[in-house]
């Protein structure tokens, strides 16, 4: 097996671990994929137990897109064949795409994961951190503008994928692949949040909202 397979395997495995249920686990049982919006991140997780359970969700949901895209993707693997030339420029992009899918079809929970964007933030932090920048700014913007967390997270992984065409870092093909294959799978899974968000039936993040009417 080469590098290139094994670290995506390794990456894909430990984007497996879904933060939610193994704190959940941990609290006796808890499943928040049968609370609130049925979704085992950090947003749900914070709607329905509080603000420490949703911090440890997402300190975890991160943490494995920067170890996917720092360690896992410069590791040294003993025994296993380097790739091609060319192809070392991938590992990282490989690496993150690869935890981000574990994520949203975790092989140890029966392929029922969460949306992807804690861990898109993770993988991005393990690349390159000043990416982080456009991708947090619009996520602020339009959640302040409207209060829909799901079109912020859309609106933020747009926003990557278009300062990672711009870029001049390098290695520029892979980095553009990956934010343009992060902004896809972030627009399918938040495709629900959307049709909610059409047909007035997605709720909206009050405290973060500013333009909330001083009734709501």
């Amino acid at each position: 097996m080469s590098e290139l397979l094994s670290k995506a395997l390794l990456s894909y495995l430990l984007g497996s671990i879904i933060g939610s249920l193994v704190v959940g686990r941990l609290r006796g049982g808890v499943d928040i994929r049968r609370q609130g919006s049925g979704n085992p991140g950090s947003t749900n997780a914070l709607r329905t137990q509080g603000k420490a359970f949703a911090l440890w969700v997402l300190l975890i949901d991160i943490g494995k897109g920067v170890l996917a895209t720092s360690l896992v993707a410069s590791a040294q693997q003993p025994g296993i064949a380097s790739p091609d030339s060319g192809w070392p420029l991938w590992l990282g992009v490989v690496c993150g795409t690869a935890v981000m899918i574990g994520h949203l079809y975790p092989l140890w929970y029966g392929f029922r994961g969460g949306k992807g964007v804690a861990t898109l933030v993770g993988a991005v932090l393990g690349l390159h951190p000043w990416l982080l920048v456009p991708m947090v700014l619009a996520w602020l913007a339009t959640v302040a503008l409207t209060g829909f967390v799901g079109l912020a997270s859309v609106t933020g992984a747009m926003a990557l994928a278009l300062a990672l065409r711009l870029t001049t870092i390098e290695p520029r093909l892979p980095l553009q692949a990956f934010g343009a294959l992060s902004a896809l799978l972030i627009l399918f899974t938040h495709r629900s949040n959307l049709a909610r968000m059409l047909a007035g039936t997605e709720p909206r993040a009050r405290t973060l909202w500013l333009l909330r009417s001083r009734r709501a």
